[in-house]
């Protein structure tokens, strides 16, 4: 097999392979009963706040960053 052999069998069942994965990928996003998976995956970073606190609140900081670097 030479290079031209691989470049036509990619053009061609490369092209229908990549076509029927990205169809197979969008189907399954969008399969029914997906949708409970896509609400907990977009509320996942809100699972571990605090009721009543902003993300502004600098109240607690854990540490100082350069310190958190020194060796002394």
């Amino acid at each position: 097999m030479n290079y031209e052999d691989l470049r036509q069998f990619a053009d061609s069942w490369g092209l229908l392979f990549m076509a029927l994965l990205w169809l197979g990928f969008a189907l399954w996003t969008f399969r029914p009963g997906a949708g409970r998976h896509h609400d907990d995956a977009a509320q996942m970073i809100f699972r571990d706040e605090e009721p009543g606190r902003t993300n502004t609140d600098t109240s607690e900081v854990r540490g100082n960053i350069k310190g958190d670097f020194d060796n002394g």
